[in-house]
């Protein structure tokens, strides 16, 4: 739970279909279509470079500008800053020598970095708070988890009777 509430069921988990008081309605995009990005940079840190690769095959990608390719290489860049060995003082004195140390990221970029991920839509929780939701197609609500297979089933039947047969 966030400063703007819990996250959302999706509508096809909803059990009042009613229209919400604001008036707003959610927008549904077909997931995994391709949108043009800036390359990845191969000196980057295997997390970032797996990060920015994730989000050129999520379907959110559909809605992004070239300013928000930017700020997601930006953020690449940063978390692979942040996640390289970085230089420190070891020892004290005459012996003391600098040697690159590997360190977790400090929790203001942990922030940062979320709160960049969050404007970019990255994670279900966002998407739902800005009412879009991604689809896989027909039989994806079948194939939820979350679903029993008695569940699906019935879904199933739903659908055939409404379609008259």
């Amino acid at each position: 739970m966030g400063a703007r509430g819990p996250v959302p069921k999706r509508t096809d988990q909803r059990r009042r279909r009613n229209k919400p008081a604001d008036g707003s309605t959610v927008t549904k995009a077909a997931a995994g279509r391709r949108a043009p990005a800036p390359p990845v940079d191969r000196n980057w840190h295997p997390a970032a470079r797996r990060w920015y690769l994730s989000l050129k095959r999520s379907g959110q990608a559909e809605y992004y500008e070239p300013s928000d390719w930017t700020t997601a290489w930006l953020v690449a860049e940063t978390m692979s800053r942040e996640l390289q060995p970085q230089p420190m003082v070891v020892g004290s004195g005459d012996a003391a020598r600098i040697e690159m140390v590997k360190l977790p990221p400090k929790g203001a970029s942990l922030a940062a970095w979320f709160k960049a991920m969050g404007s970019l839509m990255v994670t279900e929780g966002d998407r739902r708070r800005l009412r879009l939701e991604l689809e896989r197609g027909k039989d994806a609500a079948t194939e939820d988890p979350q679903q029993g297979a008695a569940v699906a089933s019935m879904a199933r039947w739903r659908e055939k009777l409404a379609d008259g047969g």
